[in-house]
């Protein structure tokens, strides 16, 4: 019996013979036949790239597309069969492939929908609300740590991706004005991932709130940067994209 490892190295790797076992009806390694099952393989992969960075896609056209994927595909090859998490690299490989820096914004762009797909598929998960912040005593605030629910998802770029991104979901597609960089935040509250653009500083509260930082140490380290911030304004209106998750206060 054809083992079953060297099967599945096989349909992904042309370089590597056919398996032992498959032959034709003359005894002969059937690689014709062979052939077809890594082509309808190699293809599934290109299809599922398609599907999980449309937008890229939709930018650079189908054939640009296929042709990059195909490239992709031929380096990296699943390391699950739960095709779920398959191109997590596809954004660094966009980064580093020399026919797309043509579109500057391309790599970030794919980080964006890795990041929306990542949201979309993550746990269920209870969320915090305005008005849960409300209840947190005054002089507990500075100490509150702030849990990220399990689809948010921050991206950063020099270009305006979120803009380019939302203008792709509408019909027909109009470019966006807006240009320069961009913070996004990716909730998904309740069935649907939402996409909110955020200020600069709105974004590096977010991100020292996700590095573990607790509420007071993490509004110092915005202010720092963004003397005119109002952390609370913000705090507020992060908690109603359904940014946060659990509320754990500091134990001394």
């Amino acid at each position: 019996m054809t083992d079953q490892r060297a099967f599945a190295a096989a349909l992904t790797d042309p370089a590597l013979p056919v398996p032992a076992g498959l032959v034709s009806p003359r005894g002969t390694p059937d690689r014709s036949r062979f052939a077809v099952y890594r082509n309808n393989v190699h293809v599934s992969l290109v299809a599922a790239l398609a599907a999980r960075f449309a937008v890229t896609r939709q930018v650079v056209g189908e054939t640009f597309f296929a042709g990059m994927a195909r490239l992709y595909v031929g380096e990296h090859k699943p390391a699950s069969p739960v095709l779920l998490h398959y191109g997590d690299s596809f954004p660094d490989f966009i980064a580093d492939f020399p026919p797309a820096a043509t579109v500057p914004y391309l790599a970030d762009l794919a980080r964006l929908e890795l990041a929306w797909s990542d949201a979309y598929n993550a746990a269920e998960g209870l969320i915090a609300v305005p008005a849960d912040l409300a209840a947190v005593p005054a002089q507990a605030l500075a100490g509150l740590r702030l849990v990220l629910a399990p689809a948010t998802r921050l991206v950063a770029s020099a270009w305006p991706v979120g803009s380019i991104w939302s203008a792709h979901q509408q019909t027909p597609f109009v470019p966006p004005d807006q240009a320069g960089s961009e913070h996004i935040v990716l909730t998904r509250p309740a069935a649907e991932v939402r996409l909110t653009i955020i200020p600069p500083a709105a974004a590096t509260l977010l991100r020292a709130l996700e590095d573990g930082h607790a509420l007071g140490a993490a509004a110092e380290i915005a202010l720092a940067q963004f003397p005119d911030f109002d952390p609370g304004a913000a705090l507020v209106g992060l908690a109603g994209l359904g940014v946060f998750a659990a509320l754990q206060q500091e134990i001394s």
